[in-house]
């Protein structure tokens, strides 16, 4: 899709803070170089122009971000709230230029300055606002909302420091401080008049007011202040420029100057690093008590301080307490913000006096609930002496809450005791915890899973009871990933061969891609499509070059693997096929290998020892494969570091296949299998979350499908799966299972991956040996397509035109018509001279 024409002159001159010609950027890029960098164009740095080039291009979405905020309040528009702990938006200078339409013309100001606006997109730093899916989802929602004119605020927290950036230091993930804002952040507007106070601690007491009601006062322990934060994010080609809303914690009083004159220095600035604290780093570490302690107060804080922020503009609207839900329905975004349900019944009860039943019927209509995970460990509980610690008011009404569901579950289900314990929001079964989803599903009026797969699970194993008490609650909404950042942005010679081949706007109508399944079989055409792709390619490669050192084949198949690193995710059983064909090259030197690159990226939490364990045998692999002249170049393994969203937008390009292999029943969703697609990937992968809605659209012929299903492993697991009987039953998995034993990978080391193996031949709690056979026969059938060039090039073609059901417009556009009851608003800019 093309930019606006470049345009070097106007008849009458734009205004330099809004124009998009060629001569208004120009104008306002020097100015903002010298009012707000100062620094003259012969001295500035690569960095200097980068800020001012940003500030300029913030001037034109504040403009849409102003007439936006006006609209929502004057015409008492609906707002969708979407609160999430996390926002993985990625670097924002190219997004927004894309969005704007004024990439060319800015190329065209700058080069005029002797600048390149590729230099400066490469300067800007990955905002350390999300890690994984999670956060990547909310940003792709972010961006659609705006795109389809969708009246919406992003809740969350400004994390001074993000979760951490990865090196890789003799095979093993280090962990380094993520300092993403020390030179700055253009894109923030900090509002120090919009902030919150957020109570912890303390104690509550009660008393009967005039009219003879119980009322509650919490006297906190401590209180923290939240002050609002604001990122403009634009949607595509329209006027609507919404804002992510992010939280900073900060002291009430962040200096004690009677403890500085005392001499006491430290506790004059206590209560500032104490209450600072709460916002400084995305997703401290937690196994310690501590750690479970602030990520609890980080979850209540920005929770209590977007809630408060939604009152507060209800009452700028003019409009009385009783229509929130009429005016704001906010979206919790897995179970991170589900205190949301006793915070918004603490602010109505206590705090605006509503009786508990209007409260209660408020809450639940305003709030609805996306379950992203059905495993155990990840459906947050907290200890009940944490939490009556951290936040004794809201847990007295999570109290009562529960007390009243529980008649409601009686009434229902007479003497089914069993049925209670398990529905009860506090489980008893040892050390008295709260339940979070629980929580999240009884204080709201819908229930989401993420992909067909997950929500019929969801609905059949960890929420069944819910499910059968309120199923008209609960529906599916499967995720989808924005083509603007992932295709438009990432791939802009696919995007280009696109809009020559389905017109113009597929970007806002991913449905269009469909047309391509008319060019399949086109041999010019495909010629076309493997030379955009052999580009991305080469951009890969000389990338891999730069962070690790390792020279790779752009001619060779591109296998990639790049996610969080988790057990359930199974880089592991890829790790084990490479061995596979290594072993195979080593016993045959002449065996007929096409040649293959394997690709992988991702983070282990920090206190997640397997994780780290499986990116250590990956990297130990690469060691020895790399540099073994039998395999003579034919094979490449690849940990590229620090996978984050800049990374990914030039490794999703250029893969050709991509590595879905989780267990099936365990990913939610899955959201990268939707970027790769979009590219033009072949999948490998298993029934698992959306690759069984990805399959159904490309159809099987173009997926490369493998291993048990959901049913299956369940039934495997009840027979009592013994794992190290399929080791004996396979000669080339034993001899795998040896060989990384034996220390061949850790340089010797025999104990360095024991761990790895006694878990998996004694535990494999996800099934990694029993699907081994299957995947690596389905492996040998990808070998196969990959050496019929024009049957591979079809099959990307076809990935490519069936991926419209991904995008997350569509997605969005279900959440407001199924869940949120939301129209579009239509927003006009004024003229400005």
């Amino acid at each position: 899709m093309e930019d606006a024409p470049i345009t070097t002159s106007t008849p009458i001159a734009e205004p330099a803070r809004s124009g998009l010609g060629v001569d208004a950027l120009r104008r306002d890029i020097v100015d903002n170089l010298i009012c707000l960098q100062a620094r003259y164009p012969e001295i500035a740095t690569p960095h200097d122009w980068y800020m001012a080039l940003a500030y300029t291009v913030r001037d034109r979405m504040m403009t849409r971000g102003v007439a936006t905020g006006h609209a929502y309040v004057s015409h008492s528009a609906k707002i969708a709230c979407y609160l999430s702990a996390e926002f993985l938006i990625g670097p924002q200078l190219g997004n927004n230029l894309i969005a704007l339409g004024i990439e060319n013309n800015v190329r065209s100001a700058l080069r005029s300055l002797g600048v390149e606006l590729d230099a400066l997109i490469a300067i800007e730093e990955e905002p350390g606002l999300g890690n994984g899916g999670l956060g990547r989802l909310a940003a792709c929602y972010m961006d659609s909302l705006s795109t389809l004119e969708i009246p919406a605020i992003g809740y969350g927290i400004r994390y001074e420091f993000g979760i951490f950036d990865q090196e890789i230091r003799d095979g093993w993930q280090v962990e380094v401080t993520d300092k993403w804002l020390q030179k700055g952040n253009p894109w923030e507007i900090a509002r120090p008049d919009i902030a919150f106070y957020v109570n912890f601690g303390g104690r509550t007491e009660s008393e009967t007011d005039e009219q003879g009601r119980l009322r509650v006062r919490w006297i906190p322990g401590y209180t923290v202040k939240g002050v609002a934060c604001d990122t403009p994010l634009p949607g595509f080609r329209v006027n609507t420029c919404n804002m992510l809303r992010l939280w900073k914690s900060e002291a009430i009083e962040s200096f004690d100057l009677q403890d500085f004159n005392a001499g006491d220095y430290y506790e004059a600035v206590h209560e500032k690093v104490k209450s600072e604290t709460l916002s400084k780093v995305l997703y401290p570490n937690d196994e310690p008590e501590s750690g479970k302690r602030l990520r609890l107060a980080q979850q209540y804080f920005f929770v209590s301080c977007s809630l408060q922020d939604m009152l507060r503009l209800l009452a700028l609207k003019g409009e009385p307490v009783g229509r929130f839900a009429y005016l704001f329905t906010a979206q919790l975004n897995d179970t991170h913000p589900s205190i949301a349900v006793a915070e918004l019944m603490r602010l109505l009860v206590d705090e605006k006096l509503l009786p508990w039943d209007e409260a209660w019927d408020i809450t639940r209509r305003a709030l609805a609930y996306t379950n992203h995970t059905l495993l155990p460990e990840a459906l947050e509980t907290w200890g009940l002496p944490l939490f009556q610690s951290l936040l004794p008011r809201p847990l007295e009404i999570i109290y009562e809450i529960n007390r009243r569901f529980l008649d409601e579950v009686r009434h229902r289900y007479p003497g089914d005791d069993a049925r209670i314990a398990r529905m009860s929001m506090i489980d008893e079964s040892g050390a008295k915890r709260v339940r979070m989803a629980h929580l999240a599903t009884i204080g709201s009026h819908a229930v989401n899973g993420v992909a067909a797969l997950h929500t019929k699970l969801l609905e059949e194993t960890v929420l069944r009871d819910f499910a059968e008490l309120w199923p008209e609650r609960f529906r599916n909404v499967t995720n989808g990933v924005t083509p603007r950042r992932f295709v438009m942005l990432s791939n802009p010679g696919l995007a280009s061969l696109l809009g020559e081949a389905v017109g113009e706007h597929w970007a806002t109508d991913l449905a269009k891609l469909r047309k391509l399944d008319e060019y399949a079989d086109d041999a010019a055409f495909q010629d076309r499509w493997r030379r955009v792709k052999r580009a991305n390619k080469d951009l890969l490669a000389a990338n891999i070059r730069s962070a690790t050192g390792i020279a790779v084949d752009p001619a060779a198949l591109f296998d990639i693997q790049v996610k969080r690193i988790h057990e359930y995710k199974r880089q592991h059983l890829n790790a084990l096929y490479i061995i596979t064909l290594y072993e195979r090259l080593r016993l045959d030197p002449h065996l007929e290998v096409p040649p293959r690159c394997f690709v992988f990226g991702g983070k282990a939490a920090p206190g997640y020892a397997m994780a780290k364990l499986i990116i250590r045998l990956i990297t130990g692999v690469a060691e020895v494969v790399n540099n073994d002249p039998v395999v003579n170049g034919r094979l490449k393994v690849v940990f590229f570091p620090d996978f984050n969203v800049k990374n990914a937008q030039f490794i999703y390009p250029a893969a050709d296949l991509s590595e879905q292999i989780s267990t099936a029943g365990k990913e939610a969703s899955g959201t990268g299998n939707m970027k790769f697609m979009m590219n033009g990937a072949l999948t490998i992968g298993t029934l698992d979350g959306a690759n069984v809605e990805i399959r159904e659209e490309v159809g099987d012929e173009n997926f490369f499908l493998f291993g048990l299903t959901a049913e299956a492993v369940e039934r495997v697991k009840r027979e009592g799966y013994r794992p190290a009987d399929y080791v004996c039953a396979n000669d080339e998995l034993h001899g795998v299972i040896e060989a990384i034993g034996s220390g061949r990978f850790s340089r010797g080391d025999r104990e360095m991956f024991r761990p790895l193996l006694d878990n998996l031949l004694n535990h494999d709690p996800f099934l990694v040996l029993a699907d081994y056979a299957a995947y690596v026969a389905r492996q040998q059938d990808v070998s196969t397509a990959w050496q019929d060039t024009r049957r591979w090039n079809r099959m990307s073609i076809l990935n490519t035109a069936r991926s419209g059901k991904f995008s997350s417009d569509r997605a969005i556009r279900e959440y407001c018509e199924q869940i949120w009851k939301i129209e579009p608003v239509r927003i006009a800019l004024e003229r400005r001279r």
